[in-house]
């Protein structure tokens, strides 16, 4: 049974009850679950909800992951699956097929994400998708041991550690700051 509809309302309104300057850029996800559109799927256009991972090494480094669709160098994550259950659940299951990590080894840092994220996704004719909106929930772990990472050559193309100063987007570097 794919992510409800009620389990997304109530993680984004406790993230909100913590944040509330950011209720207006939220918004947007309130009118998505009150539409009935299917917020989960890919195929939803008008934005669709992923997952994603802030993990943290021994050294308070974040995993980056160079990711081949948009050739960019990014944070853990992707969409959810009918399979998940739970927004938490979307982000590690991301996190361990995107760096092959084994899931002992990794801890939930806070059941609540650290902070969600709408950013726009451009096209991809490859894939016969459209440009769309992403609602990204990340969540911060921690790795607990040393882990090797095996990568999803499909989607990913190269990893690294780097320290969270590199972080682009100025509220999610600050609360991982928060958290070291």
């Amino acid at each position: 049974m794919p992510i409800s509809h009620a389990h997304i309302r109530t993680v984004t309104t406790v993230y909100l009850d913590a944040h509330p300057e950011e209720k207006r850029d939220l918004e947007p996800v309130f009118g998505l679950l009150d539409t009935a559109g299917e917020i989960t799927s890919r195929k939803e256009m008008r934005g669709h909800v992923t997952a994603g991972a802030i993990l943290l090494d021994a050294d308070g480094r974040v995993l980056h992951l160079h990711h081949n669709a948009l050739g960019k160098w990014l944070l853990p994550g992707g969409h959810v699956e009918d399979t998940d259950t739970t927004l938490a659940e979307a982000a590690l299951r991301e996190l361990i097929e995107e760096a092959g990590l084994e899931g002992a080894a990794i801890s939930l840092v806070h059941p609540e994400p650290v902070h969600i994220d709408i950013h726009p996704i451009p096209a991809n004719p490859a894939k016969d998708e459209e440009d769309h909106q992403h609602i990204d929930y990340r969540f911060m772990f921690r790795l607990d041991r040393d882990a090797d990472v095996t990568l999803q050559e499909e989607e990913v193309s190269g990893y690294a550690w780097k320290n969270v100063d590199v972080i682009e987007d100025d509220t999610l570097r600050n609360r991982v700051l928060a958290y070291l």
